[in-house]
């Protein structure tokens, strides 16, 4: 039994396509065939439905690819073991919502740049809990993600909470004249937010529901900046962390609302697997530099 078998098996269930198990692998599909016939042949039972598309495991097959996939992770954290002291080389696949890599990105892949320089770095945008669903499947090393405190992550996946911030309602300079406001207040008005699927925005309308309310989009756009400069013009209200907002060119045409009912933190965290080699340092640095660009003055809490 192969382990390279093994790796093409598991790359082709999670993948279900021959041509992306083979394009992961860097190999051919003809290769990639091959060696999923040796592992049927080395095992002696059938692990793939060939009669369906997307291509399926049968029931066995479901049953083996779980247990290798326990395989695989033993065999990185044997790696592991003699690898972490490193140098840090080949690919790193990280991921960022899109929320914080408009402002920490590109200083994030500066600094590991000049630190790694044989480092090749792939880089994934999408909501955390896509995110973290690639760290399960090994389509990501790690990703930068924002969690609520104190969130739990699946077994294999490593989380570390690297700063806290809080979530401001912000409208445009002297549109909101008040002391202080209500949620009820800011749903009358309307919110400029990014798309379903936002945690933002989904932690906002849960405490709408809480009050018997529905959350009111004014406009659905991706982009923190564009979203800032939107609500800048009158478009409605905006959700944002704090630090993003005081990175914003666009903080003097805003006003930040003094909501008593609706306090929200949110957490920055590191999220990885738990056996990354010589990758180790390449990841902590990574988080390192996303945590400085976004953590916050000391005068501002």
């Amino acid at each position: 039994m192969k382990i390279d078998d093994i790796d093409a098996f598991v790359a082709v269930v999670r993948l279900q396509s021959l041509n992306q198990a083979a394009e992961s692998l860097q190999l051919t599909q003809s290769a990639v065939t091959r060696r999923l016939q040796n592992f049927e042949e080395t095992l002696g039972v059938a692990l793939l439905d060939r009669n369906t598309k997307p291509l399926k495991p049968t029931a066995i097959g479901l049953r083996v690819y779980e247990r290798c996939r326990v395989v695989l992770r033993e065999l990185d954290s044997l790696r592991d073991l003699v690898a972490q002291d490193a140098m840090p080389s080949g690919a790193l696949r990280l991921g960022v919502p899109q929320t914080i890599g408009d402002s920490a990105l590109l200083e994030a892949l500066q600094a590991l740049r000049g630190s790694y320089p044989d480092l090749q770095v792939q880089v994934s945008n999408g909501w955390g809990a896509s995110l973290m669903k690639k760290l399960e499947n090994d389509e990501l090393d790690a990703a930068a993600a924002l969690f609520p405190a104190g969130k739990q992550f699946p077994e294999g996946i490593v989380g570390r909470s690297l700063a806290r911030m809080g979530l401001v309602i912000v409208a445009a300079r002297g549109s909101a004249p008040r002391r202080s406001y209500r949620l009820a207040d800011c749903q009358a008005r309307g919110f400029v937010l990014n798309p379903d699927g936002c945690g933002f925005r989904a932690g906002l309308q849960r405490a709408l529901a809480e009050q018997g309310l529905n959350l009111k989009v004014n406009l659905e756009i991706f982009g923190t900046d564009l979203q800032l400069s939107l609500v800048a013009n009158g478009m409605g209200l905006g959700l944002v962390p704090l630090p993003l907002l005081q990175d914003s060119h666009h903080r003097d045409a805003l006003d930040v609302l003094n909501v008593v009912d609706f306090k929200p933190m949110i957490d920055l965290w590191l999220l990885h697997a738990a056996f990354l080699g010589n990758l180790q340092g390449a990841v902590e640095r990574f988080g390192e530099s996303v945590a400085q660009r976004l953590a916050a003055p000391a005068d501002a809490a």
